[in-house]
């Protein structure tokens, strides 16, 4: 008796370290077996593409609510499931199809890991291109790596639209769970009495829309379902025409019990070998090497490429060299950042596979005799008031400085005493004083922004002189400020001085935002400073 037990406790331990890899039918539903030895096995039905079971080491992690699927589900795909192979390495590969996209899940024999692709022909009608992975918040509770910002479980009031949200006295919302694209790494949650971690990491933006320093949803426990999301495109602070015709990812969502897992070591050059379209290996790009000058060591020097099928970048060594990633062949633009600000731009950088490209840059900024400057030019409100904390809370956030029309004195307030937005009707307009030991004559004020909401764009009025009133920039049709983003179409307004407005001694200059439209509170129209500048 004690030896049957014995074997059966063998054979039982054994089946659950050493699965058994491949797939199988189950009436419409196809159950998929990574044979790993922490197991993973998760069902994709066949005639949605949605996952609607994942079980890790066990343990269900799929939520109750609604399946694990592109955007907010295909609605009805056509579903093929195969086994292939790849320099001698064992495949599931799984290919939905609709009449816009094709979205493929693959699985590699041994690991515990969904790798994903999506080729899209026009922006899916279902919604916004993302992957949401609806995962059981009493299991996979915490998020990583902004913690409980995103958090909206238990909210007991809402603050804004649907997706603002107070929770023990704080304002939450999905939103806040963002990183640029350059910084991106893992995004996780996880829980569970032996720290499983759900992981989604994208090393491949490329035909994605916004550039290096676009960011968007990552998490969000909801309360039923912890939300883990690669957002593809979508509308939030959208700057750039969304890419078609191209191949998203691939993109990873990987299952760990050893912590975090980090981009720099995910390999997907195996697609190469599994007839994904749309796939470009590295054998098929090209590069560009050269040298980004004129920028302080200050700043991080950032170096972008992008056409209608591609974007791509990087960040320039101590010395200024640089060299980009793997690019698709084409003609690209080229641009220059100092931190986020733009200060250079080339265009018609042909990319040739197999070839390096040779090309330098180098910022445009032309040196200026300042009288006063608040802030730093680098795209971002850098060190004003609430910069510190509007990335991950709404601006009515009691821990908030509060919002009040504000005057700065050149030379004795402190940096974080200057405003990083103007909202109409809350802390309108900011006021600078200063003293000049001449009368310079006619002046330049330069006045920096990053984003504006509504129609917002500043007027500047210099002691009894009003300055013009600017035109509307460019329209972005997106809450920006309370969902936690800067980053738009950063206009620059230079404001031309008359000679004998600037006096010797005492000056007052104020700006206020104009605008045509209106709104509520933090929802009136607004702009997000960068820097402002007197020069002559």
């Amino acid at each position: 008796m004690l030896l049957q037990f014995l074997f059966l406790f063998v054979f039982a331990f054994a089946s659950s370290v050493h699965a058994a890899f491949g797939f199988s039918r189950s009436g419409n539903d196809y159950v998929i077996d990574a044979g790993s030895s922490n197991p993973l096995i998760f069902t994709v039905n066949g005639g949605s593409c949605d996952i609607t079971s994942i079980k890790y080491r066990g343990t269900e992690l799929q939520g109750p609510s609604k399946g694990t699927a592109l955007s907010s589900g295909l609605g009805s795909a056509t579903v093929k499931v195969e086994s292939v192979s790849a320099s001698s390495v064992n495949y599931v590969k799984v290919t939905c199809t609709t009449s816009t996209l094709t979205h493929y899940m693959v699985v590699r024999e041994g690991d515990s890991t969904i790798f994903l692709a999506t080729y899209i022909k026009s922006e899916p009608s279902v919604g916004e291109l993302r992957f949401i992975a609806r995962l059981r918040s009493s299991v996979l509770s915490e998020e990583y790596p902004y913690g409980k910002v995103s958090t909206t479980k238990g909210s007991s009031s809402t603050v804004e639209g649907s997706d603002v949200f107070i929770v023990d006295g704080e304002t939450r919302s999905k939103f806040y769970s963002s990183t640029r694209f350059i910084d991106k790494d893992a995004q996780c949650v996880y829980g569970g009495s032996d720290q499983m971690h759900v992981c989604m990491l994208a090393p491949h933006p490329e035909s994605s829309s916004g550039g290096p320093f676009f960011r968007d949803i990552e998490s969000n426990n909801a309360g039923d379902d912890t939300n883990l999301y690669w957002y593809m495109n979508s509308g939030h602070v959208q700057t750039e025409a969304y890419r078609t015709n191209v191949l998203h990812g691939p993109y990873i969502m990987a299952f760990s019990r050893s912590g975090v897992p980090s981009i720099r070591d995910a390999d997907t050059s195996f697609f190469s070998g599994l007839g994904i379209t749309g796939y470009v290996a590295e054998s098929g790009r090209g590069y560009v090497s050269g040298t980004a000058s004129g920028i302080s060591g200050d700043f991080q020097r950032v170096v972008h490429w992008y056409n209608s099928a591609a974007q791509y970048w990087t960040i320039a060594s101590s010395d200024g060299s640089f060299t980009s990633p793997a690019m698709k062949p084409g003609t690209y633009t080229m641009v220059l950042y100092q931190g986020e600000y733009k200060v250079a731009t080339a265009d018609g950088v042909s990319v040739s596979a197999g070839q390096t490209t040779s090309k330098s840059i180098a910022s445009t900024e032309t040196t200026r005799n300042s009288l006063w400057k608040i802030g730093e030019f680098d795209g971002q409100p850098t060190g004003f008031m609430n910069a510190d904390k509007f990335l991950r809370m709404h601006p009515s956030d009691s821990r908030m400085t509060a919002w009040r029309p504000a005057t700065y004195t050149v030379g004795s307030s402190s940096l974080d005493q200057f405003p990083m937005a103007l909202f109409q009707n809350v802390n309108n307009p900011v006021t600078i004083k200063f003293n000049l030991d001449s009368a310079p004559g006619a002046a330049t004020l330069r006045i920096a922004t990053t984003l504006s909401f509504a129609g917002s764009r500043p007027q500047a009025e210099v002691n009894s002189w009003s300055g013009p009133s600017p035109s509307p920039p460019t329209k972005i049709d997106s809450r920006g400020v309370t969902r936690g983003a800067y980053r738009g179409f950063g206009e620059v307004y230079d404001v031309d001085i008359p000679a004998g407005t600037l006096v010797q001694g005492a000056n007052t200059i104020t700006i206020s935002s104009i605008s045509g439209s209106s709104g509520s509170t933090f929802l009136n129209p607004n702009l997000i400073l960068d820097a402002v500048e007197l020069f002559t």
